[in-house]
């Protein structure tokens, strides 16, 4: 499986992810300026967190219009796994690949900190590696990280089990129904606030984020023995 890091101005975690893909997954993994046009040769879209186009105007609203975007939509729309972490999260919502917006946290404070998370659905391609109700640690580090959406696309989200990840014990910024990571409704693009990429190892802290990343090249191995 061959993965896509997708780098904007600004980004700062994708050489992370790279780390988490390539040394820790062992699987082929490419950096991708924002300027591509296209995709076609990837299994796996990954975007990374960081200050796409500095923030400005609000977080992920310029790097929505880059020409990748077009791709990181064909790419989503043909099925295939799409991965947005805190700023990769904000340009999925802002390129409504994912219902909702960003806001300010509670705090209006920049946090970063190890926070605990509670699987809420493990059958989903991100988050099969998990037990359901699991309660893993991955860090955040994100100003504008607290989701919300109106009461109809709220009830959409649980209906139709969208809501992959929740703040467990502490919710670190606000965020409506400690909602930490949501899918679209095929179940192909996730979104979340925290980043597993900073999980993959005990020497780091933990490894509890690696999980997620081998969840997706299992989920892509068995699709294609199926297919083959």
């Amino acid at each position: 499986m061959k993965f896509a890091v997708i780098v904007f101005p600004g980004s700062n975690c994708d050489i992370d992810m790279y780390h988490a893909v390539k040394d820790e997954l062992g699987c082929d993994v490419e950096y991708v300026w924002h300027d591509e046009k296209s995709l076609d040769g990837f299994d796996g879209i990954l975007l990374p967190g960081g200050f796409s186009y500095g923030d400005y105007l609000r977080s992920g609203a310029i790097a929505r219009f880059s020409h990748v975007m077009k791709e990181v939509i064909k790419a989503a729309e043909a099925g295939k796994p799409v991965l947005g972490v805190c700023n990769g999260f904000q340009i999925l919502l802002e390129a409504g690949l994912l219902p909702g917006a960003m806001r300010r946290n509670e705090s209006l404070k920049f946090i970063c900190r190890p926070v605990q998370l509670k699987v809420e659905n493990n059958q989903t391609m991100f988050s099969q590696g998990y037990e359901q109700d699991e309660v893993i640690t991955i860090p955040v580090a994100h100003g504008e990280g607290n989701y919300y959406c109106d009461e109809v696309t709220l009830a959409s989200l649980k209906e139709n089990n969208q809501i992959v990840f929740t703040y467990h014990d502490v919710n670190p910024n606000g965020s409506l129904s400690n909602i930490a990571g949501i899918t679209n409704k095929a179940g192909n693009v996730l979104g979340m606030m925290p980043h597993p990429e900073r999980a993959v190892d005990e020497l780091i802290g933990g490894a509890d984020g690696l999980k997620l990343f081998q969840s997706i090249v299992k989920q892509w191995r068995e699709s294609h023995v199926v297919n083959a």
